[in-house]
């Protein structure tokens, strides 16, 4: 029956689109990708682990095509830390931003470059060989043109999209995940932007730049790249912006400007000729006057030279001309693909250039249409590093194990304990996983309790924002839950803020809810919170029965037993309402014959034939 309704759909489809003249439709698939990026190789990964049928469009003719382009200046800014004094591979991904998730130990970017920061044709053959030493179905010189919605049903095996290449070659796909990134430039127009630059056409030969005045709008990490690579053979650089440049040092956010790129600020906080300014950039006016580009202030509508460089604005700061302009002010989604009916809505405010989402990851106006890498930040833009390697690798995990749920009825992969280990693997979590760690505040692990707390489901690495809906997104039903979530200080970090202050670290036990740094906390629900409380809630998550903040340390590794693991345990205690102690063979044999009810690590040990001894071996 299956077969005969995809066999109708299809001849449905065909005839539909027959009007667009002689076309070539493809064998309806069920997970169309756009983009051979890395979070399009890494949904894709999972695809075909989980034998899937998927094809991955690349409109080039090599995956990762964005990177044979930038950055311009060929480093990269994400860490590749090769040795972290531990060899266990979970936590080694905490500080290693550029690798995919696979099984293949050597698929590592370690193992490609030596270098902290590597350069960026590494990522290029490290993407490369992920493609081709896992498998992965890629079709290249594919421009995919047209994403068009052709079918509005909840049947699960209906086949409702239409795409288009740039051969005419049509696909039919039930789902299609956008993959594509944000490539296109952001290229604002306004009076004299024909004078400008852009990031993407610049030279990469500093030699040029001898001896010109430079003027850079943008303040991010590829202006200030641009700026650190000339800034020697300037006479001056000058950068404008709307805000003022955050240092992602002082935000804790990885987007932010690099320290590997701010050279400019010593020279400008030193003054030594170059600078930062704010100025809408959207309201410049540029005039190109003897060779020269002026910057007219925003209100002054006259014109000339002598305008220009009145007695009036003799102190205006941009007032010297320049031989140069460049913009450098980041990239936007491109939708052009999408027409009017099928065309997934923006975000709105600073989050404009991400499509709008849901938690799921699906458009918010399109069903069946999903988002997976650098276009779903606008989940935890500014907040957290899904715009980033390795934030969406697991996001990708994340819906991946979503869809599976959807359309095949496979539930989120659980982890199921007895009680009794539940405090030995939270202490094994909360130094050991990666996908919390890089993903904090949004994807935490969720520990449902069983069998009259006797026992613990574990789903790790689940969307937050969906804990409302476990069944609805992951198929478990659960009413009492902890949930583990990774968490900076709320008001800590920001533009403004004195990180470096002398009170930053917090060392009393008592005050652990006022850590600053990363550190783990606990939330304890009777009932699993609704949507409404969640609506209503100003923090990661409504407010629980009971949370608790693990004391934040120097570290990152919560091992200590009177300052961290004593606190932890007691709250798990209380919330559970069971002893979590461990006890050896011989304390359990004597509180079984003089207890009613034995602690459940004897219950759960020694009364079913296990248990630690306190007795040598070597004494027999």
């Amino acid at each position: 029956m299956k077969r005969l309704t995809t066999v109708v759909i299809v001849f449905f489809v065909y005839s539909c689109f027959s009007l667009h003249g002689n076309v070539s439709l493809s064998l309806p698939r069920e997970y169309c990708i756009i983009g051979a990026g890395p979070s399009g190789l890494q949904i894709g990964y999972f695809f075909h682990q989980a034998q899937r049928d998927y094809v991955i469009f690349e409109r080039s003719d090599i995956v990762g095509n964005f990177f044979s382009l930038y950055p311009r200046h060929r480093k990269l800014i994400s860490i590749n830390k090769r040795y972290t004094g531990k060899t266990n591979k979970e936590f080694n991904l905490r500080h290693d931003w550029n690798s995919l998730l696979s099984h293949n130990e050597r698929l590592l970017v370690k193992h490609y470059s030596k270098d902290f920061y590597p350069h960026a044709d590494v990522i290029l053959k490290y993407l490369d060989d992920y493609r081709i030493k896992l498998g992965l179905t890629v079709q290249f010189n594919t421009d995919i043109r047209r994403i068009e919605q052709i079918f509005n049903t909840t049947a699960e095996n209906v086949f409702s999209f239409f795409l288009e290449d740039q051969h005419q070659q049509q696909y039919i796909c039930r789902t299609v995940i956008v993959a594509a990134g944000l490539w296109k430039p952001h290229a604002p127009t306004f009076e004299g932007s024909e004078h400008v630059i852009g990031y993407e056409s610049i030279s990469v030969n500093p030699t040029e730049f001898e001896g010109k005045t430079v003027l850079i709008l943008g303040r991010g990490n590829s202006a200030f790249e641009t700026a650190d690579s000339i800034y020697g053979r300037t006479n001056m650089i000058h950068m404008i912006s709307r805000s003022r440049a955050r240092l992602s040092w002082n935000t804790h956010y990885v987007g932010d400007l690099r320290a590997i790129n701010n050279g400019l600020l010593d020279n400008y906080q030193l003054k030594s000729l170059d600078g930062l300014i704010e100025v809408p950039v959207e309201q410049l006016k540029l005039r190109k006057i003897n060779g020269k580009i002026f910057v007219v202030k925003p209100d002054q509508n006259t014109t000339g030279i002598d305008k220009v460089l009145s007695d009036t604005w003799d102190n205006f700061a941009l007032r010297e001309g320049y031989d140069v302009v460049i913009r450098c002010l980041g990239f936007d989604f491109d939708d052009a693909i999408f027409p009017n009916t099928s065309k997934p809505i923006r975000s709105t405010g600073r989050k404009r250039k991400y499509p709008r989402i849901k938690p799921n990851y699906e458009s918010s106006n399109i069903p069946g249409m999903f988002f997976v890498g650098t276009v779903t930040h606008s989940l935890d833009f500014r907040r957290s590093s899904g715009g980033f390697i390795h934030g969406f690798r697991y996001t990708a995990r994340a819906l991946f194990r979503i869809l599976e749920w959807k359309y095949y009825s496979v539930p989120w992969p659980p982890i199921s304990l007895p009680l009794k280990h539940f405090l030995n693997w939270i202490i094994k979590r909360i130094n050991e996983g990666s996908g919390i760690y890089q993903m904090f505040g949004e994807l935490g692990d969720i520990f449902l309790l069983k069998r009259n707390n006797t026992r613990v489901e574990i789903l790790e690495e689940y969307p937050l924002q969906l804990l409302s809906y476990l069944h609805t997104y992951a198929g478990h039903k659960a009413e009492e839950v902890i949930v583990l979530s990774m968490e900076y200080g709320e008001n800590f970090s920001g533009p403004g803020k004195d990180t470096l202050r002398e009170d930053r670290a917090i060392s009393d036990v008592e005050a652990a809810y006022k850590s600053n740094f990363l550190h783990p906390v606990f939330y304890y629900y009777q009932r699993i919170p609704n949507e409404t409380q969640f609506v209503r809630s100003r923090s990661i998550l409504p407010p629980p029965k009971r949370i608790h903040h693990v004391l934040e340390d120097f570290l990152t590794t919560w091992t200590a037993e009177i300052m961290h693991i004593l606190p932890l345990r007691r709250y798990l205690e209380n919330s559970v309402n069971r002893d979590l102690r461990n006890f050896f063979s011989t304390d359990c044999l004597q509180m079984s014959l003089t207890h009613s009810t034995p602690p459940l690590s004897c219950v759960q040990g020694f009364l079913m034939g296990q248990g630690l001894s306190d007795v040598d071996p070597a004494a027999f």
